[in-house]
């Protein structure tokens, strides 16, 4: 077994009608944690580096760990570079042996956007690997993802087709409402489906990706909160709202 890319697996989760899940490590305890959930549910996994676990960790030794889970396990896993900064980043990963690379230019103007996105999918699809991008910008922060609420904007759906057909990109991160971090609302949760629909009707079959996803159930917050943790009142997206998104 072999790390994977995440096309096949994408393809069979529009045909089965469910998500796949992508989850931020930093160590052997968060993927051996994560690993032995997927395994009990037999879920394929998507396993991303972010900014901050490639400083603290060495991507390659990620890498390695990664390959040992595959090894133990036999799940189908993808090594995702998280919220890539710029090009030389991303193709460090591909020639590190990451499968799967994001390149965020959604902090550019849509031209530069859309010419950083395309050099990185040029270089990524002549080694392999698959890339996905950014079109809008969510609230929060998340390592060096900073952006204010103010400052946040929901994807163009418009724009949205014109950026996948001129870029060739895999895959598409799309804002409707999500944001980084624990604190994800102010008030009543609230998506934007109708927008998410738009775009999934005007991309058929295409890989949509929402960053900033995560449930954040009260009872952990809770048992965090009793030994120590300072989350009070943190809050993700209610898990009905993400089986809807699915």
């Amino acid at each position: 077994m072999a790390l994977v890319t995440s096309q096949e697996m994408f393809k069979k989760a529009y045909e089965g009608k469910y998500a796949v899940g992508a989850f931020n490590v930093n160590n052997m305890e968060i993927i051996q944690g994560i690993v032995e959930a997927a395994k009990q549910e037999n879920a394929p996994l998507i396993l991303q580096v972010s900014a901050g676990a490639r400083k603290y960790a060495n991507p390659i030794y990620l890498r390695k760990l990664v390959e040992a889970a595959i090894e133990d396990t036999g799940l189908d896993i993808c090594l995702h570079l998280d919220h890539g900064e710029d090009f030389e980043i991303c193709k460090q990963c591909v020639d590190d042996g990451f499968t799967s690379v994001m390149i965020d230019g959604s902090k550019y103007p849509f031209e530069e956007n859309i010419a950083l996105t395309k050099r990185v999918v040029e270089y990524a699809h002549s080694k392999g690997v698959v890339v996905e991008a950014e079109l809008g910008k969510l609230a929060g922060v998340e390592d060096a993802v900073k952006v204010k609420t103010k400052d946040a904007t929901y994807t163009d759906p418009d724009e949205a087709v014109e950026f996948v057909e001129r870029t060739g990109v895999d895959s598409l991160a799309i804002a409707i409402g999500t944001s980084h971090g624990a604190y994800k609302f102010k008030g009543d949760p609230t998506l934007d489906f109708e927008r998410l629909e738009t775009i999934t009707n005007l991309l058929p079959d295409f890989p949509l990706v929402l960053h900033g996803s995560s449930s954040v159930p009260k009872e952990f917050v809770e048992l965090c909160n009793k030994y120590g943790g300072q989350i009070p009142g943190a809050a993700g997206v209610p898990e009905e709202m993400l089986r809807r998104a699915a």
